[in-house]
Parts: structure tokens; sequence; C-alpha cells
């Protein structure tokens, strides 16, 4: 099964030198906006409106009222700009010296300026097929990218300042502070060949110092399997799709957060690990009358082996599961060809403890030497993203113009990503800040057969302003993300 898995996930992403997902791919956190072309064009609302096969990652009861249908989707995602603005208001100390008073940092900081991620093109394929098995009863396939985190720092490290000078002395300044040693009469670190009683070396051969390009690169890649019955009269029905996923996760540029984890050697420039696990689907969807459908689906947490080779990194050894997902949905159609869809989707972040654990915690501690505590890097309660569980609203509308063009629009809003604003530092590896979704798209009938559909969604660039007291004092800054995407679907009926 892992051979499948990574197989298909290198074949979904050949060819197109990006990554099968991004930092949120149309973000609602890190979870795409919508599934299938018609969902996306309507913001995402799918839960009680089944348009295509690629419904059933919204909700596997819908497919058993497709048909047989195969459709086949690309995204071209464009997350630009992203990154982190870092204002000159960091923290510093007067050393007294017998060379006189010097002003140097009081701790790690951010160089001021703006941090702009690059690799700002993805390609992201779907697919999706299901066929009835009789009367009632339908089966599918879908494969799709979920979401991730991208980002690229290659001009200069955000984290540059949080180590001090490969082989530079650290200890107890005349004034009683401690900071790194310096030839204060010329500004050059003191190197670790002079001897200075009382200091250690704070940075043997530069181990701990950040390099480029600064970020992570996760990807994810899913593959359900529906199963739809109808219960009663024939207008309901229920389904159920176990879910299979993969997803790889590189980091690199984070040398100075060895010396805070449980384990240096899984904290960054290990190359891309593979991780595997699996969850299940639940689905109801109902048509009430002519007019009103409801629909509700509750994907469970997938659990997923664990990162190993950033073990050091990711709380409790490297664990990266994926969080569960409620939807509910109604479609209400006002007129014959006007259709009205609304969407509640509710995404568990805070049940995952790589995301969700706050990195508003004191690591001093988890520099001195011997045992680490639990909540160092990597450890069993290890500091995260502090990401909380968000709520999206989704609205769209579909406007039938004739039996063969249908037009659609739709608006998302979702809540805050982050818990505080006192965790924003660690979070320029995914500057997840969107809050408003825009769509538009259209689906053209070519035959009784085919139909060609495209969706275009703009996502406003949001910013989020906040401090990282425990890793910066004072310092503030800003996330901030801007995206576009346009997507074309092809949907073949038999």
């Amino acid at each position: 099964m892992k051979t499948l898995l990574r197989s298909l996930l290198v074949i979904a992403t050949a060819g197109t030198g990006a990554t099968l997902v991004n930092t949120a791919s149309a973000t609602n956190g890190y979870f795409a906006h919508g599934w299938g072309i018609r969902s996306k064009a309507m913001a995402g609302a799918a839960t009680a409106l089944p348009q295509d096969t690629l419904a059933a990652s919204t909700n596997p009861a819908g497919i058993a009222f497709l048909g047989r249908g195969l459709d086949l989707g690309l995204a071209f995602f464009n997350p630009s700009p992203r990154g982190y603005q870092a204002n000159p208001d960091y923290a510093v100390q007067q050393v007294q010296t017998d060379q006189g008073s010097f002003t140097l940092p009081a701790g790690g900081f951010v160089t001021p300026g703006e941090y702009d991620s690059s690799d700002d093109w993805f390609v992201i394929p779907a697919f999706g097929y299901s066929r009835p098995l009789d009367e009632r009863s339908s089966l599918g396939v879908v494969v799709f990218g979920n979401g991730g985190m991208t980002t690229r720092y290659q001009d200069r490290p955000p984290f540059e300042n949080f180590a001090v000078y490969p082989n530079q002395r650290i200890g107890s300044y005349p004034d009683g502070s401690t900071g790194p040693y310096f030839d204060f009469s010329s500004g050059q670190p003191r190197p670790v060949t002079d001897p200075v009683p009382g200091t250690v070396n704070g940075n043997p051969n530069g181990i701990y110092t950040a390099t480029t390009p600064t970020g992570v690169h996760l990807e994810q890649m899913f593959i359900e399997i529906p199963y739809s019955l109808k219960i009663g009269d024939g207008r309901q029905s229920v389904g159920i799709g176990p879910v299979f996923a993969v997803q790889r996760f590189k980091a690199t540029g984070l040398e100075p957060f060895k010396q805070m984890s449980v384990r240096p050697d899984k904290v960054t420039n290990n190359g891309y690990d593979w991780s595997y696990g699996a969850g299940l689907h639940f689905g109801w969807y109902g048509q009430i009358d002519e007019r009103l459908a409801l629909g509700a689906s509750y994907r469970t947490t997938i659990w997923m082996s664990k990162f190993d080779e950033y073990a050091g990194l990711f709380a409790d050894a490297g664990s990266f599961d994926i969080p569960a997902m409620l939807n509910l949905g109604l479609a209400y159609k006002p007129q014959p060809r006007l259709t009205l869809a609304f969407d509640y989707q509710h995404i568990f972040y805070g049940e995952s403890d790589a995301i969700a654990n706050s990195n508003d915690v004191d690591l001093t501690a988890c520099q001195n030497p011997g045992p680490k505590q639990a909540y160092c890097l990597g450890g069993d309660s290890g500091v995260g993203f502090g990401w909380a569980s968000m709520d999206v609203f989704k609205l769209g509308l579909s406007y039938e113009v004739s039996d063969r063009l249908t037009l659609m629009g739709g608006v998302s809003y979702n809540t805050d990503f982050l818990k505080t604003d006192r965790q924003g530092l660690f979070n320029i590896l995914a500057p997840a800040t969107i809050r408003w979704h825009w769509t538009l798209g259209a689906a053209y009938r070519l035959s009784k057969t085919d139909e060609l559909a495209v969706a275009f969604a703009y996502m406003p660039k949001a910013t989020f302003d906040g401090t990282s007291p425990t890793l910066t004092q004072t310092q503030t800054g800003s996330l901030y993300m801007e995206q576009f995407e346009f997507s074309l679907g092809w949907s073949h009926y038999f």
C-alpha cells in the first residue's frame, strides 16, 4: 500500500516542477476551499449539492444521485505574495565593559524587513469516478489534494539571529547579563580559540547557523473510495468511504532550533520523509422536497505514521495527523434554474498536536545540556504552530442560463487560524492568513456525455499582526498572504 500511494503522488506531480498542494491550497487553514470544479466555483459548497464525482470529497453520500461519471480537474494555484514583515522594535540591552558602553540585542530577533517566499505557482490535479452498482447503491473513487504547507525564503534566513557566530563564546558580561562575547574594540566575535574563563562555545563549527533556503514543504494526497446507498423512498442516501492518505515533508534552514530539540539531528535538512495513514468518511444526503436538499458529513482524523526524519521538529517524535472535518449544508431552489447553497465547515486543527500546540513557551531550558523537557521541540508535548480549530462559512449560487450553460459564483469566510497574537513568528513557515474567498465559474455542456467547467478564485491579501515574546521579546511583525487560483475540468457521463 505504501508503494502504491507513493507512486500515485509521484505521478500526480510529475512534470509540473511543483508540489501537489501548497500552503493552504486556496486556504482554509491548510485545507482546500473546495473539491471539484463546480464546487470550487461556488466557494466550496457541496455538502447538499453533489454536482460531480469529486463532491464525494465533501460528502460521500452524494454519489448515489450522480450515475456513472468521470471527472478530471487541474488547478493552477498562486499563493503570492506570502511571507513575514519584521519590525525594527526588537529588544536591546546596554553592556558595560572596560572599553565603554555598547548596545546589543537582548536575545534572538528577526532582522527587520520583508521576507517574501518564492516558488509561487503550483499545479494541482484531481480525479473522480463513480458508477451505480444497482438501483440503490453506488461506488466511486476520488483522488485529490487536501492541503499543505510550502514556504521558501532564499534571500536570507529569517532565523539568522537565533544563533551566535560559528565558534563564538557565550557567557556572563561584566554587568551580570549573559550573551555572546565580542572583542568590543573591533566589534568582531571572540573566537572559541581565545580562552575566556566561564564561557562556552555557543555554536560549534556553525551547527546552529541558519542557512538558505529556509522553509518547509508539505504535500498531501488522498484516495477515497465512497460507497453510497439510497434509503427510504429513495430521496435520501447514506455514504461511507475509507480514506487513504500519503504525505511527504521536508524542512530546510531551521538549524538554530536544533539546540531546542530533543532530537537535534532530526530537525532540519534531512530531505523528504514520507508518512502514510487512513481514516473514515461518513455522510448523509436528503432531498426534502423539489426545492430543498440537506446534507451532513464527518471525516475522522486521518491517523498518519510519524515523520521519523523530523522527529525532533514535530511534537510526539514526528507525529503529524491530519485533522478531522465536519460539514453541514443545504441547497435551495427559489426558481427552477437558480440554486443557492450554504455550507458550514468545522476543521479540528485544535486536536492535532503538531499543528495546535502552543509555541508561546520559554524554550531557554531546552538549550541546557542533559535530558530535555517534554515541551521542547519533538517532545511528547512539544511546541507547535498554535493553530485553533476553524469555522468556515460558504455561500454559493448556480444559475442555468440555458440547457448547456451554467454560471456560478460564491463567497466564503473562515475564522482566525491562530489562538493568540503571541504565536506569530513560528508561522513564518506557514502564514495561512487568508479569511475571504471570492469565486466565479461556468460549466458548458458540449454534448449529452461531455461537459467543460472553469473556476476562478481570488483570496484578498490578509495580514496577521502579532508578537512572539518567548522567542523575540518585544519585536512585532506581520504575516501576510494573497492568493489566486484558476481551475478547469472535464466531466464525462456514461
